[in-house]
């Protein structure tokens, strides 16, 4: 495993992050992820990602649980606070001062543990004035409860509004967490040099594109049974964006290049992500321990630059770069 700064500070986290999004808690046994947690420490993954969201706050208890007995010390654990949680009451949502107040300890609480390396705003609260998230998150550090701050999926514009509130309140945001692979990219000419600028590094979700990117749905036949896509919970509305046929097509291109780099497919799409210079780390999902075991190797690998372009040239104008979509990933009321 390879080791990277995260953003402009001396923290370094595993270039591979297990996340625990889709599958703790809902899509897979807590003793399944519990045996994916343990592939992960096993294959030298230090960074764990959650948030209080998923799965109605049960995938931070299983994470808590699975975790139990490691040296804190010697992990990275990240949390988010924003989405509904509990009986998703009118405070149980955003990020006014009460909500993360309220949600860091609970987050703690589930997490079994005094802090967290990261808290990160889940998206951006157009509802809250940005001043009083800012000076919640301030407090949150001054209490020792998070070691550092970062958002998601915000755009270039409020990165750099809340990097100028925190400066003016002696702590820095850190991180950004987009969605970003070969098929998204839309933080590339907007979020990515701006966080350049400011100290801020990608930690990148969804770098296989729900799985399209390994290779195994292919054009013209069904999904395979048990795949994601076929995941009614959730897994199948949040991958149906990538099912069209030319998609498909156009991923098949991709297995020579694969084998060319002597990867498979989903190795190829994680490495991918790592060439850029401003992600810091790739989040793995996983439903089986095997899936960790083969996607970590895909850290410390360098593509050629002929490797990147027939990437390109097999993806072309396939992959969404519209910046705008990182605006439309943050709901603009608390009822969206």
């Amino acid at each position: 495993m390879e080791f990277r700064y995260l953003g402009n500070s001396g923290f370094k986290v595993s270039e591979i992050t297990y996340g625990n999004w889709l599958t703790h808690g809902s899509q897979v046994e807590n003793d399944v992820a519990t045996q994916c947690v343990r592939a992960a420490l096993d294959a030298g993954i230090s960074t764990f990602d959650t948030a209080d969201v998923y799965a109605n706050t049960a995938a931070e208890s299983v994470l808590g649980a699975a975790l139990k007995g490691e040296r804190r010390q010697s992990l990275e654990i990240f949390t988010k606070v924003f989405g509904p949680t509990g009986p998703k009451g009118h405070n149980d949502v955003g990020l006014s001062r009460k909500h993360i107040m309220e949600s860091i300890d609970g987050s703690l609480q589930r997490l079994q543990t005094d802090y967290v390396d990261l808290y990160q705003a889940h998206r951006f609260d157009y509802e809250t004035p940005l001043e009083e998230t800012m000076q919640a998150f301030a407090d949150v550090v001054r209490q020792g409860k998070a070691l550092y701050i970062g958002v998601s999926e915000w755009t270039a514009d409020q990165i750099r509004q809340g990097a100028a509130l925190a400066k003016d309140l002696g702590f820095q945001l850190i991180s950004n967490q987009p969605q970003y692979s070969m098929l998204w990219r839309v933080i590339e000419s907007e979020v990515v040099p701006v966080s350049e600028e400011l100290g801020l590094s990608q930690i990148v979700w969804s770098p296989i594109a729900q799985g399209v990117l390994s290779g195994k749905y292919k054009p013209g036949q069904e999904a395979p049974a048990g795949s994601r896509a076929t995941d009614e919970k959730g897994g199948a509305n949040m991958i149906k964006r990538w099912m069209s046929e030319d998609v498909l097509a156009g991923v098949q291109k991709l297995a020579p290049v694969a084998e060319e780099a002597g990867l498979d497919m989903a190795q190829l799409a994680i490495a991918w992500v790592l060439q850029n210079k401003n992600v810091a780390s790739a989040i793995i999902g996983a439903s089986r321990p095997e899936q960790v075991a083969s996607n970590v190797k895909a850290a410390g690998v360098t593509l050629d630059a002929g490797i990147m372009a027939k990437i390109d040239d097999a993806i072309g104008s396939l992959a969404e770069r519209d910046p705008a979509k990182t605006h439309d990933s943050s709901p603009k009321t608390r009822e969206a």
